[in-house]
């Protein structure tokens, strides 16, 4: 069971067999903390896809920017802002035909982006598309390998590109996990009550913040399983702790809820 911190009584991760419209909308309105659905992906699906990986062109971060060895695939909209705030569109663009060419060439079946975004469209009622920028959709669904944690971070896409950067207008922005390999122990995603302040600036560490940031925060901390999928509100602060052994990989996009109620995708 998700180990949780009790002050806010709403602030809990539930399980769930499927996602519904109430999930979607009570994290976007920043009350739930998680909605875990177990075993969303059956194992055979998970093996496939660990088999079909080895055909994607994976890559690590670059350590000056990313200090804890990330392995991933996809290009993701935050790694391609410029100086100015601004998207670097050329070189985007041109990451984004390459992954899909690469994404069209492994084959992959089942498809876990596509599943997942087909489940959610379903429970929230209508389809969820791909962001546009000029009509152009944006490249949606990544691979991540994280073995050695990740930071103390948030994801905000109204703050990573602060002038408007899609078509729509995003009035929530929820991110979607669902792990293909998982290891024995560690590993958690854990979840604090807590957003980003001018005043934690002062507490920067690389792309994330140093733990006095959520010091005696509310939190939620979730192990995933085989197959298991998560969905939570990635503006609240948020990590992953380290895990000895096997592989930790998740298939991973963000989901927006736009002013005209629609559901949109990006990585």
């Amino acid at each position: 069971m998700p180990r949780t911190t009790a002050l806010d009584p709403l602030f809990t991760a539930v399980d769930t067999e499927s996602l519904t419209d109430r999930h979607l909308a009570t994290l976007a309105a920043g009350t739930l903390a998680a909605a875990r659905v177990p075993r969303f992906l059956d194992p055979a699906a998970c093996a496939a896809a660990m088999v079909t990986l080895g055909r994607l062109p994976t890559a690590d971060y670059d350590p000056a920017r990313v200090p804890t060895p990330i392995l991933r695939f996809g290009p993701a909209l935050n790694d391609y802002r410029d100086q100015d705030g601004r998207l670097d569109a050329g070189r985007y663009w041109r990451d984004a035909e390459a992954a899909r060419a690469a994404w069209q060439r492994a084959g992959m079946r089942p498809d876990p982006i596509a599943v997942s975004m087909a489940r959610l469209g379903s429970a929230w009622g209508a389809a969820v598309t791909a962001a546009t920028i000029g009509g152009r959709a944006v490249f949606g669904g990544t691979l991540r390998e994280i073995n050695a944690g990740a930071l103390i971070h948030y994801d905000d896409i109204g703050r990573e590109f602060p002038d408007g950067l899609f078509d729509q207008e995003v009035l929530a922005q929820l991110a979607f996990n669902v792990w293909v390999s998982v290891p024995a122990a560690g590993g958690a995603t854990t979840i604090w009550r807590r957003r980003w302040e001018p005043a934690d600036e002062q507490h920067r560490h690389a792309y994330g913040y140093q733990p006095e940031t959520i010091a005696h925060c509310q939190h939620v901390s979730l192990t995933p399983q085989l197959g298991d999928a998560l969905l939570f509100n990635p503006n609240n602060f948020h990590a992953v702790e380290p895990n000895p052994g096997r592989r930790r990989i998740a298939f991973a996009f963000f989901v927006g809820l736009t002013t005209t109620g629609q559901l949109i995708a990006w990585s």
